[in-house]
């Protein structure tokens, strides 16, 4: 049986965001990366905590994880909303039109949903 997992971060908040790199980090220690579908959807204001800069403590995890096979989405509409340019984020993120369709779109695909 594959694990599907959408985490689901929207507050710029920090914290949540480490406690879903240590929750995806610990399922890959007991999951193999081809037995799981591990994805992370940002949007709202915790697309500023994917840009470059502003990634810097957290940025080699998240490439480290995107290696193993995650995914990580950020809302175009969040983007757009913020006055954010795509090309400001890390290279393993994923631009996806609304983040809420991409949660909705993987639960439908059979992801549990987890909100750190």
């Amino acid at each position: 049986m594959k694990i599907k997992v959408v985490f689901h971060v929207n507050r710029e908040d920090e914290e949540a965001l480490l406690i879903a790199l240590n929750n995806m980090e610990n399922l890959l220690k007991d999951v193999a990366a081809d037995e799981a579908a591990v994805n992370l959807v940002a949007n709202g204001v915790a697309v500023w905590l994917f840009r470059r800069g502003r990634a810097a403590q957290y940025a080699s995890r998240i490439e480290d994880l995107s290696r193993e096979g995650v995914h990580f989405s950020v809302c175009n509409n969040s983007l757009n909303r913020l006055g954010i340019k795509s090309e400001d984020l890390l290279e393993s993120c994923q631009v996806v039109p609304a983040g809420i369709l991409e949660i909705i779109r993987l639960q439908a695909e059979g992801c549990a949903y987890v909100k750190p």
